[in-house]
């Protein structure tokens, strides 16, 4: 009878390590991907930021040829009219902007949804 709970221990001894080798090979999995996104993110954010900037002064080079392209085609009849609209038509622009900039802040889309979606399924199966 002394014999029954030792096999009993023994038994229990390897079930536990395989279970914490089970988590521990499910815990780095999920490192790792999240190491992946977090390297994606890293690059995909320094590419916009890039592409924002020189998209953004090759903007402003164009606009500001354009109005003086204007200022100069109605500087002798409507010289005050030209300049209103210039500044009417900035003024859209910006509003447009500031609206479509408060949208995209307010997305809440998680950058590392693979993660959160391969923990979700883990915690199913762990559950079952």
């Amino acid at each position: 009878m002394s014999d029954a709970p030792h096999a009993t221990d023994a038994n229990r001894g390897p079930s536990l390590r395989r279970s914490g080798t089970a988590f521990l090979g499910l815990l780095q999995g999920h490192v790792e991907l999240f190491g992946l996104e977090l390297q994606e993110q890293k690059a995909r954010t320094l590419a916009l930021l890039l592409f924002a900037g020189l998209a953004l002064v090759f903007a402003l080079l164009l606009l500001m040829g354009l109005s003086l392209l204007v200022l100069v085609l109605f500087w002798d009849d409507h010289r005050l009219a030209a300049v209103l609209g210039l500044c009417l038509f900035y003024c859209a622009g910006g509003a447009l902007c500031a609206l479509r900039l408060r949208s995209l802040m307010e997305d809440d889309s998680s950058p590392f949804s693979a993660t959160l979606e391969e923990l979700a399924r883990d915690k199913e199966h762990l559950l079952r």
